[in-house]
């Protein structure tokens, strides 16, 4: 029985490359979601036009990984305090997001945020929005698995390399073997 996990947290091509090497998590697809046009490009979510965010739809087994664990990666991976940005990538398409596919997720999303701001793990308030899931839209080919057909990609060295290494240190236990 798998679950499935609508998040954004800046460049797809980043969030993608983390969730995979978590154990419990079966597929990860780069795609685009919040927006107001069907069938969306690249091109287009990148112009900042089409109100999509970049997301990753993850599919995971909950008796392996809990949501609310994934949850913990994502808000470790990236920063969630900064709205519509995400270091150098600037734009609503990088703004932070989850869209829950029921109420459960939801509640989960809320509560995990809450910890984390009563913790005061980033100094600031979280910012990412909850919302419900609307239609997923699947990135282009050449976005699947880019880090790891990149690696050593300027952007990917810069960007991706540095929240992979974080995830591998702080979440060592969860990776898969």
């Amino acid at each position: 029985m798998t679950e499935t996990a609508i998040l954004g947290g800046g460049c797809f091509w980043c969030t993608e490359a983390a969730f995979s090497e978590l154990r419990g998590v079966s597929a990860v697809q780069s795609g685009y979601a919040g927006g107001n046009s069907e069938n969306p490009t690249y091109r287009q979510v990148c112009s900042g036009t089409t109100g999509h965010a970049e997301v990753v739809e993850v599919t995971f087994d909950p008796a392996v990984i809990s949501y609310e664990d994934l949850l913990r990666v994502f808000f470790t991976i990236h920063d969630p305090t900064t709205p519509n940005r995400q270091g150098a990538d600037i734009g609503t398409q990088y703004r932070s997001v989850i869209f829950y596919t029921n109420p459960d997720q939801e509640k989960a999303a809320r509560a995990v945020i809450a910890e984390f701001d009563k913790a005061g793990v980033w100094g600031h308030k979280i910012v990412t929005e909850v919302q419900p899931a609307p239609a997923f839209w699947r990135a282009e080919p050449e976005h699947d698995q880019y880090f790891a057909r990149n690696p050593f990609a300027g952007y990917c060295q810069a960007v991706i390399a540095p929240k992979v290494a974080k995830l591998r240190k702080l979440f060592a236990e969860r990776l898969k073997a």
